[in-house]
């Protein structure tokens, strides 16, 4: 994987949401890396951060929201110097994001042929005949039927609905599609569906793609990598198989241990506690009110990023060489 052409470099990103009760932290010194037709799954408990980190990577995120430093390099460009005109040109084009509830993304006063020519008009200048000709295809793409381009939201099933969005994310064919949550509320067999028409897309298109989920069977099945966010921090990064086979933190370690896995012959238990309130996080590593390891130094330093051998990294004090 180290040989491939990077299309996203994440770099130290801060992204806080100005509050009158505080500042909130959701995304605090985030970096990391996207290769070429590779999948990276972002997982965690909700609230960690994750939706935000996909928001910022497009520039969209909500107020009180900001990104307050780092960088955001996709396909050699820095988003986050760009203008609100100069973001709107690289949306869709360069990256593009399947939303979380696609009943929520889709303007239910306009048809599936409106809310998919209006992107090929806007980005590419396409005639009306070839934008309709390219929607055509993308249904084609995502196992729909054409037909459907002439109904509206609401006479599409939630399953239908999701693979609009994905045609829409798809249309332009940006190098990097960010997906949050898209199997969230649809049933299994629709599920195995959509992961399905995610993995195709990967292997035909060669697009790269950002999976986020709180479900970590998902992410074993379609990421090339792993990233586990813990209130507003990655803590740990590497291959799939070094996640699953040989997680190096105790947060990792734990979501590992709450979920069935076939072969796995301890008990499945869960993580005590709640996750922190990020406008005022733990003094030290964020993870160590939880932690069933933690030391003295966890209460008062924050971990530093520790090199466990290829891209396997991990921020936790337990690795620190003694």
């Amino acid at each position: 994987m180290g040989s491939l052409r990077t299309v996203l470099d994440v770099r130290d990103l801060r992204v806080y949401y100005r509050t009158l009760a505080g500042i909130v932290r959701a995304v605090d010194e985030v970096s990391f890396t996207v290769g070429e037709a590779e999948v990276l799954g972002l997982a965690g408990e909700s609230g960690c951060g994750k939706s935000t980190l996909g928001y910022s990577l497009l520039g969209l995120v909500p107020p009180p929201g900001r990104i307050e430093g780092g960088n955001v390099l996709i396909d050699g460009i820095d988003v986050t110097k760009l203008s609100e005109d100069e973001l709107r040109r690289i949306r869709w084009s360069k990256v593009s994001m399947v939303f979380q509830g696609a009943m929520n993304v889709l303007n239910p006063v306009y048809t599936v042929e409106k809310q998919l020519v209006e992107v090929l008009t806007f980005h590419k200048g396409f005639s009306r005949r070839e934008a309709v000709k390219s929607a055509v295809e993308a249904l084609v793409q995502v196992g729909l039927n054409p037909e459907l381009l002439k109904r509206y939201p609401h006479e599409l099933s939630g399953g239908m609905k999701q693979r609009v969005v994905i045609a829409m994310a798809l249309l332009l064919k940006p190098k990097l599609v960010i997906a949050d949550e898209p199997t969230t509320a649809l049933d299994v067999v629709i599920q195995a569906q959509i992961m399905n028409l995610l993995k195709k897309i990967k292997t035909e298109e060669k697009t790269s793609m950002i999976f986020i989920t709180h479900d970590l069977s998902i992410i074993a099945e379609i990421s090339d990598k792993v990233a586990i966010m813990y209130a507003g921090k990655v803590v740990e990064l590497g291959s799939s198989e070094e996640i699953f086979n040989n997680p190096k933190h105790p947060y990792t370690q734990g979501l590992l241990r709450s979920i069935p896995r076939l072969g796995y012959k301890g008990k499945i238990t869960w993580i005590p506690g709640v996750p922190p309130d990020l406008r005022r996080p733990p003094i030290g590593c964020r993870f160590n009110p939880r932690c069933p390891y933690v030391m003295d130094i966890c209460r008062h330093k924050e971990p530093p990023t520790i090199e466990m051998g290829g891209e396997h990294r991990v921020a936790c004090w337990l690795h620190t060489k003694k």
